[in-house]
């Protein structure tokens, strides 16, 4: 394992910060106690609510963890586009009999009060979800003892990270639920996403930085695959948001393995962004229409998915979750941990017994 990570990374498995009250801070614990390296989600916080999970999460355990940003978002949307979206989505909001968000909520995340925070009181690790940071902003961070590691879902990414002195990249396939880290939103690429193999290939050979693949893993074999293709360790999010301390809401839990949620798709439905989710009928009804204006979106549709929860209503909720989905295992964090090491202990033998060259196996 490089330089960078060693020490964070007692084994190598990393969860995944998934925003939206997931990656909570016993989650995060649980994973750390157990070797791996446990994320909390800054996203859609106040630099404060960061700060007091940080501290919650600092009574649970002394080692090393991870926080997660979202770079802010530049690029402005159609007003008139996100008005016609609003038009159209006016029918959920009198099913759930709620008003619909302020388009116009903020658009930065509170990007600058976080870093500042994240610089006074250093964490472990960062990572940035959605572009790359200042080269200013990495050099602070790694002089205040902090690794830095920048989701990237393409080769001119990952380039863009190690040129900025980003400490690791974080390749994100196509496979992975949530958000898709692209550092433009462009709607001309939707749907050119690569899988997390061929993309962790193409990275490995264009950066020297330390990798940490993403997308669709659920289990040790899949890890063994990606160390073997030059990762240093892999990133779950689908597989850690079905365990026992995930602050997923159950009927989101229950929805990974119900035969009823028979695929994903990369939607703007719930955000504006794209972002895999399980398909259920807002996805079908709103997902085709819905125009690349994140974080309008977002903020236009969190009184719908809040409404949706509270009634209990799978088929509203944004349902976030990569392509292995189906083979979610509920379980501790902690044993999760324990049982996907045990799995990449068993890969590993299997690949040491195989033949050296060709022939019959």
């Amino acid at each position: 394992m490089s330089s960078a990570l060693t020490g964070l990374l007692p084994c190598p498995i990393v969860q995944a910060p998934m925003a939206g009250g997931v990656s909570v801070p016993k989650l995060a614990a649980a994973v750390c106690e157990a070797g791996g390296l446990g994320f909390l989600a800054a996203g859609y916080k106040t630099a404060d609510g960061m700060y007091q999970e940080i501290k919650q999460l600092r009574s649970l355990t002394s080692r090393p963890f991870g926080v997660n940003l979202f770079m802010p978002h530049p690029e402005y949307a159609d007003p008139a586009a996100v008005g016609v979206y609003a038009h159209q989505l006016a029918g959920e909001a009198a099913w759930y009999e709620t008003e619909l968000g302020d388009p116009d909520s903020g658009r930065d995340d509170g990007y600058d009060a976080k870093l500042a925070v994240l610089l006074g009181n250093p964490v472990p690790a960062v990572s940035f979800h959605f572009g790359v940071p200042t080269p200013e902003a990495l050099q602070a961070l790694r002089r205040a003892g902090t690794v830095t590691l920048v989701t990237a879902t393409c080769v001119d990414e990952a380039r863009a990270a190690e040129q900025a002195g980003a400490d690791a990249v974080i390749v994100q396939g196509v496979e992975a639920g949530g958000h898709q880290g692209t550092h433009r939103d462009l709607s001309e690429t939707d749907g050119t996403g690569i899988g997390l193999l061929s993309l962790l290939a193409q990275i490995r050979e264009a950066v020297s930085l330390p990798l940490v693949a993403a997308g669709g893993i659920m289990r040790g074999s899949q890890i063994a695959a990606v160390l073997a293709a030059g990762a240093s360790a892999a990133q779950l999010g689908t597989a850690f948001l079905a365990t026992d301390e995930s602050g997923a809401h159950a009927l989101h839990k229950q929805a990974l393995t119900n035969p009823l949620f028979v695929r994903t798709e990369l939607t703007r439905a719930f955000s504006g962004r794209p972002a895999r989710g399980l398909v259920n009928r807002f996805l079908r009804e709103h997902g085709p229409y819905a125009p690349a204006a994140y974080p309008d979106v977002h903020h236009l549709t969190a009184p719908l998915r809040k409404a949706a929860a509270k009634a209990g209503d799978a088929q509203g909720m944004a349902l976030w979750a990569g392509q292995g989905h189906r083979m979610a295992r509920a379980m501790p964090a902690g044993q999760l941990v324990e049982v996907l090491m045990g799995e990449l202990a068993a890969a590993r033998t299997t690949l040491s017994n195989l033949p050296a060259q060709g022939g019959a196996l």
